[in-house]
């Protein structure tokens, strides 16, 4: 590989970018709008509804004569510790473990407040677990989510929609007859969409967090790390599409039906906990998922790397998967 003409490829990538003002600003005000607008509308009361952690699957659980109540929603539960600390965060109203005969509730929480007195008046000799902590609010919960589907798309439309029009008006074509690699042309387009996705997302977090303050228990490093490995797998993916086409509707078409089940199976907008295990299988199967996860485990749970290690690997697996079948199926004409 060429230093030389690796720089040749990545300068004029990213003058083109910059100088296309409505995509800039699209990249810059859309993440923007989108977290404003939740800030906005869930600033209030939410809704009435009950959310109630239950640990095991057995008999206990079963006769639990809560779970017979209308409007309260349960999750079930196999990490006691880490249900524990969603209830210290306001996002469990309870947790509740027959087994053990015990349940932990929020003294600050107005839900878990009238939970305690519906358990005790159904089902006698719980031990109450107190716990205490402040409410993750709602975009709190979503700012992750929000900065990794604009990560999603800039990085597959930026990508995989700009090769196929060099492909399709001979750009890609030129570039063949000059020594450059296919190689040193896709490390370019990697790292040109790379450092822009990162600087975008930074900024929309800092800006946002100055006016929101978002609840932060992790590391801000660490943080980084999760959205520059799914950066680079999503980039991937990207390249892998747009390796042999040549149409623009083809490829358009194509990376909509990628990303928009992405965008609603991979937890954006709401949890998967609680959904039909089929849908949480597939979601595992989307690195838009791994993302989302591993962001919110680092921000709301103050996770670590090793604690998130299992999304960071998958998301290491599939890049360099997309990336190798991307190279060897790239085609300039």
């Amino acid at each position: 590989m060429s230093l030389r003409r690796f720089l040749a490829i990545l300068g004029p990538r990213n003058k083109e970018f910059w100088r296309d003002r409505s995509a800039l600003a699209w990249n810059f005000l859309f993440p923007v709008m989108i977290v404003m607008g939740f800030a906005l509308a869930f600033s209030g009361e939410g809704p009435d509804l009950y959310k109630v952690g239950l640990a095991g699957a057995g008999d206990e659980a079963q006769t639990l004569a809560l779970r017979e109540m209308k409007y309260i929603r349960f999750v079930p539960v196999t990490d006691i510790r880490a249900a524990v600390t969603k209830v210290e965060r306001h996002q469990l109203d309870m947790l509740v473990d027959p087994a053990a005969r015990r349940y932990w509730v929020n003294e600050t929480s107005p839900a878990g407040y009238v939970l305690e007195h519906l358990l005790q008046g159904s089902d006698k000799g719980f031990t109450r677990q107190a716990v205490s902590g402040e409410e993750i609010r709602y975009v709190d919960w979503l700012i992750s989510g929000i900065l990794a589907m604009n990560l999603m798309f800039s990085a597959l439309f930026g990508v995989g929609f700009v090769i196929v029009r060099y492909r399709k008006n001979g750009v890609l074509k030129r570039l063949k007859a000059t020594p450059v690699t296919a190689f040193e042309f896709i490390a370019a387009q990697v790292v040109s969409r790379l450092w822009l996705l990162l600087a975008v997302t930074v900024l929309v977090f800092a800006g946002t967090d100055l006016v929101l303050d978002f609840r932060m228990y992790g590391s801000y490093l660490d943080l980084l790390v999760v959205f520059v490995l799914g950066a680079v797998c999503l980039i991937s993916l990207g390249l892998l599409i747009a390796a042999r086409l040549t149409s623009e509707e083809l490829a358009g078409g194509l990376l909509n039906a990628i990303s928009w089940p992405m965008m609603f199976l991979s937890g954006v907008w709401f949890s998967l906990e609680g959904v039909n295990p089929w849908l949480q299988k597939l979601s595992q199967l989307m690195p838009l998922t791994h993302v989302i996860e591993a962001a919110r485990a680092i921000m709301i749970d103050g996770a670590s790397l090793l604690d998130t290690a299992p999304h960071l690997i998958v998301l290491a697996v599939m890049s360099v998967v997309f990336l190798t079948i991307g190279s060897y199926s790239f085609r300039w004409e």
